[in-house]
């Protein structure tokens, strides 16, 4: 259903519920603000980005968005894709691969897509999301530390070989302001968690370098300060060059926004006992990171802490999270020349923070002690992700965890000639077991149990071909084949007309629903003859001793 979620809560909306909204939205507004500024900072740009970001694009995610509570803005999944783009292509990069983005987005929702991409395998999942909390921890280390460094590689190994060799450049003042908001934060959300621990740490570490004039980096000193307006919205510059080369990064921030969009709806959907609409949400994403790169902002997605934080705090429509995009905007406005004094080493101390809850180690652990396959998928999705690339690692991951799954439900898929009395003792309470029927000597039954599909399709011909005895009628009994593809369609259309070619007449008895319109709409229920595909095994075997009769 393609209607925003506000519509719906807005017809029984009452003064009560808008009190409530309102103040959850003031909370998120004021725990937002030095997450989207961190973040970035992080990504390698401007502060000011990452609050635009999540004004405008928050506002239009909860305004158009298909879950009542999701909160959006800039989240730690985009730190590392924004950051290798803007280092490659500047920010009219990022501002195209944000709108293409924000296309394939829209062109997923109303493909009905939002059914689809929360299949995104677990492993992947907390593959990537491990990686990127170890590469946004990896990127702090000069703030936090202090460290000179000219220039800072980008490669993984080659920035902690850089701190390694900058140990002496280390600033004491710096890493003291880090660990203090560390500490802050750490020790603030054991006494409340109504005041986000963030924001005590951003303003005791102000108050205390601007009290005692400590010689550390400040907003100010490195980006200039915050403009308190939101800039003029324009289209970015597009090219078709441009477009090919950054295709397959906006795909995936396309993939990253839709499964932690929906990931996030679904966390939230189990805490307020709703459902939200994945198509719609799935649209509202897209035209949010449009408008997002229109007003010059980041990819934008929806945060689960946000999110989580919003619930407790008792938003239960998208009243909430517009209201916490017109606090951030009121905040921008009002206090943007104070954001200037700010030190650097607090907001490196905040995403250490961010890294550590996003490394969902405990998930980690958890899915190396699964199956073998899950592990390697895991392994792997982490491994490329630190070292290599994202959208690669995605790829990899997912071709994996497929190929993984396919291969090991064509271990749960077995076939098997059972035309002699079987000594099967699971057929013994079967009322329709082969050992329960009389079977001619001439006519040879094979049973598929499990999914037909490329998977099995090779090894099913050569089983057929490797059989010595040439019956007069082959049954090919499917009452467990539940699907067929094209690749075991061909191979049925093989083994029909090898049987055809020996003399053997081909029955088909058992099939089901979707393998029986797979036969019509491929044409092989032509070739095979209506006469010959039965529903059970009974009409397979009286339709066998006519064939044997005549």
């Amino acid at each position: 259903m393609l209607q925003p979620k506000l519509i719906s809560t807005l017809k029984n909306y009452s003064l009560a519920q808008f009190h409530a909204d309102f103040i959850a939205g003031i909370i998120v507004g004021v725990v937002a603000l030095p997450l989207a500024i961190a973040f970035a900072i992080a990504s390698g740009v401007t502060p000011d980005r990452g609050l635009v970001t999540a004004i405008v694009a928050g506002f239009l995610i909860s305004a158009l968005g298909g879950s009542r509570v999701q909160i959006g803005g800039p989240t730690g999944a985009f730190v590392i894709i924004v950051y290798g783009i803007v280092q490659k292509h500047g920010m009219d990069g990022l501002l195209v691969a944000t709108f293409m983005g924000g296309i394939i987005l829209l062109i997923m929702g109303f493909a009905r897509f939002g059914g689809v991409i929360k299949f995104v395998p677990y492993p992947v999942t907390i593959g990537f999301t491990s990686g990127i909390a170890l590469i946004i921890f990896t990127s702090q280390i000069k703030d936090f530390f202090g460290f000179s460094i000219a220039h800072i590689p980008t490669e993984f190994l080659g920035r902690w070989m850089a701190y390694g060799e900058h140990l002496n450049t280390l600033d004491p003042w710096t890493l003291a302001i880090g660990l203090v908001t560390i500490f802050t934060i750490w020790g603030w959300q054991k006494l409340t968690k109504t005041i986000p621990g963030s924001i005590v740490a951003l303003i005791l570490t102000t108050v205390l370098v601007q009290h005692f004039k400590l010689p550390v980096e400040t907003i100010g000193s490195r980006f200039g300060g915050i403009p308190h307006t939101l800039p003029i919205p324009q289209l970015p510059h597009l090219s078709w060059g441009l477009i090919q080369t950054l295709l397959p990064s906006a795909v995936t921030i396309a993939i990253l926004a839709g499964v932690e969009s929906l990931l996030s709806a679904v966390v939230s959907d189990g805490m307020i006992g709703g459902k939200h609409r994945s198509n719609m949400e799935l649209v509202a994403q897209g035209i949010a990171n449009i408008v997002s790169s229109l007003f010059g902002g980041m990819p934008a997605t929806g945060a689960i802490a946000r999110t989580v934080t919003n619930v407790h705090n008792g938003g239960r429509t998208p009243v909430a999270g517009m209201v916490h995009a017109a606090t951030l905007f009121l905040i921008m406005f009002l206090f943007a020349k104070w954001a200037a004094l700010i030190p650097l080493s607090a907001f490196a101390g905040i995403l250490i923070m961010v890294a550590y809850r996003m490394s969902e180690w405990h998930s980690f652990a958890m899915v190396l002690k699964a199956p073998r396959s899950d592990a390697v998928v895991l392994l792997i999705t982490f491994i490329l992700t630190v070292t290599i690339d994202l959208t690669i690692a995605i790829e990899i991951g997912m071709a994996l965890a497929a190929f993984l799954f396919m291969h090991q439900l064509s271990l749960t898929a077995d076939m098997g000639v059972i035309t002699r009395e079987l000594a099967d003792e699971e057929e013994r309470d079967d009322p329709n077991a082969v050992s329960k029927k009389e079977i001619p000597k001439e006519v040879e039954i094979f049973e598929i149990n499990g999914p037909f599909f490329f998977g099995i399709a090779s090894t099913f011909v050569e089983t057929i071909s490797r059989i010595e005895r040439k019956p007069k009628v082959r049954i090919l009994r499917m009452r467990h084949v539940p699907t067929i593809d094209a690749t075991a369609l061909n191979a049925l259309r093989q083994v029909f007309r090898g049987s055809r070619k020996n003399g053997i007449n081909f029955l088909l008895s058992g099939v089901r629903h979707q393998p029986m319109k797979a036969l019509e709409e491929s044409g092989l229920m032509g070739e095979i003859g209506a006469e010959n595909v039965f529903t059970n095994l009974d009409g397979a075997l009286s339709r066998a001793k006519n064939i044997l009769i005549s």
